[in-house]
């Protein structure tokens, strides 16, 4: 089963995590630079994967409900809701995204310095649900 790693280990991944499990983060986004970068391909609707938290234990098990990969400039307002991180606007989604996918963490992990996004870089845009709680 896939591992589901919510942002870096710490208190984003801890606050994500804890929205899954109470129902309220039921999509997610990421680059498909970092599928690429790792070597994967984006899930599949049907997949299940195991969330796991800062410690690496898993908590949840998840099934991938919608799959979209689409330009930055396409995600709508019911993704941007559904992250579970009270974004009421899409703008306000975005400020956010752009930030993260800016640290040098990302870069980092990208292994490319000067990554940048815009609206044409494209998004894993996925919708899931949780399945079953661990623990």
């Amino acid at each position: 089963m896939r591992r589901a790693e919510f942002a870096f280990p710490g208190p984003l991944r801890d606050k994500l995590v804890a929205a899954i499990l109470d129902g309220t983060k039921t999509t997610t986004s990421a680059l498909l630079a970092g599928y690429e970068a790792e070597g994967e391909a984006p899930p599949v609707a049907g997949e299940r994967e195991l969330v796991v938290d800062s410690a690496d234990k898993g908590v949840a098990i998840i099934e991938i409900r919608e799959v979209r990969v689409i330009p930055l400039s396409e995600v709508d307002l019911a993704h941007a809701v559904g992250e579970g991180e009270g974004f009421t606007t899409v703008a306000g989604w975005r400020a956010d995204h752009t930030s993260f996918w800016h640290t040098a963490e990302v870069r980092a992990e990208l292994k490319d310095p000067e990554f940048t996004v815009d609206d044409t870089t494209p998004i894993v845009a996925t919708r899931f649900t949780l399945v079953e709680r661990i623990g």
